[in-house]
C-alpha cells in the first residue's frame, strides 16, 4: 500500500505555501476534517502549550490521515519519545521548539530519522502505509523522506545560528516562533519591529542557501505576515482553535445582536 502523502511537502515542494491549523482544545476525529474543509493543509497539533496526551493527539493524527490533511505534532524539546511515539502512531511531522544551536539541531534530526540518518527505532504501527507497509528498510528510507522535521527558531542565539541550523541534514523547516522570539528580545508582542524583520531576513537567507524552508508562526495581521511571506515563508502556522472559534462566533453574535427585533 502506498504511504500516505504529506500535503505540506507537496506544497512545499511547488513554492506554494502550506497552511497549518492550530489545534489546542478541539479534540476527536472530526478535527482533521473541519480544519480540511476550511482549506487548511496540515495540523499543528500542540502538545507543547495544549493540554493534550499522546493518546488524544495520535487519534487525531490517525483520522487525519484519511481527511486530505497532514498531521504534524509540537511536542516539547526534550519530549522525545512523546515525538517518536507520535510518529508512530499517525503524525507525518514533528515541530520541536527552542532549537537555539546546530548540536540542537543535530539532536533533533538525529531522533526523528531512521538510520542511516538518525537513531529512531523502528516497530511503531505503520498508520502511514494503512498498516500494510513495504519491508522494512523501504519503509524506513521512504518515511526519512516523507516525515516533516521543524525546528523552531524562537531566541537572537538561534536566529545567530540559523546558517549552521539550517545545514542540518534531516532538518526541513526553521519555523519562527515570532511570540516568543519577540520575548526573549525584550519587544515582546513587536511583531513588526525593524530588528524581528531583520531576524526574518536572516532565516530566510539561511533556508535559500541551505534549500530549506522557512516557517511563521505568531504573525496573524496581514500588513507583517504579507511581508514575512513576500521573504519566503511558506510553512505558516495560520491560527489556532481557540482564535479561529473566538473571531467566527464574536462575528457571528454581532450579527445577531445588530438586527432588528422586529
Amino acid at each position: 500500500m502506498p504511504i500516505a502523502p504529506n500535503h505540506v511537502k507537496q506544497r512545499l515542494a511547488k513554492g506554494e505555501l502550506a497552511l497549518g491549523f492550530g489545534v489546542h482544545h478541539l479534540r476527536g476525529s472530526a478535527v482533521g476534517m473541519l480544519a480540511a474543509a476550511a482549506g487548511y493543509d496540515w495540523l499543528f497539533i500542540d502538545m507543547e502549550h495544549g493540554a493534550m496526551s499522546v493518546h488524544e493527539a495520535t487519534q487525531i493524527a490517525i483520522a487525519a490521515l484519511g481527511q486530505g490533511i497532514t498531521p504534524i505534532v509540537r511536542v516539547c524539546r526534550d519530549a522525545v519519545f512523546e515525538g517518536t511515539r507520535s510518529l508512530d502512531n499517525g503524525a507525518m511531522g514533528v515541530v520541536v521548539p527552542h532549537v537555539d544551536t546546530v548540536e540542537d539541531a543535530k539532536a533533533v534530526a538525529a531522533a526523528y530519522r531512521f538510520p542511516p540518518l538518525g537513531t529512531r527505532s523502528w516497530g511503531g504501527p505503520p498508520f502511514a502505509y494503512g498498516m500494510q507497509p513495504p519491508p522494512n528498510a523501504e519503509a524506513q528510507a521512504e518515511l526519512n523522506r516523507e516525515i516533516l522535521v521543524a525546528c523552531m527558531i524562537e531566541t537572537p542565539e538561534a536566529v545567530a545560528n540559523a546558517d549552521g541550523i539550517a545545514a542540518v541534514p534531516g532538518v526541513d523547516v526553521l519555523l519562527i516562533g515570532t511570540s516568543d522570539l519577540t520575548a526573549a528580545m525584550g519587544i515582546s508582542g513587536q511583531i513588526g519591529h525593524k530588528d524581528v524583520y531583520a531576524a526574518y531576513e536572516t532565516v530566510a537567507a539561511a533556508c535559500r542557501k541551505h534549500g530549506k524552508t522557512m516557517g511563521m508562526g505568531g504573525v496573524y495581521d496581514e500588513t507583517h505576515a504579507a511581508a514575512y511571506i513576500r521573504m519566503g515563508a511558506r510553512f505558516l502556522l495560520s491560527g489556532s482553535d481557540h482564535n479561529l472559534l473566538m473571531a467566527g462566533a464574536t462575528a457571528r453574535s454581532k450579527f445577531l445582536r445588530g438586527l432588528p427585533a422586529g
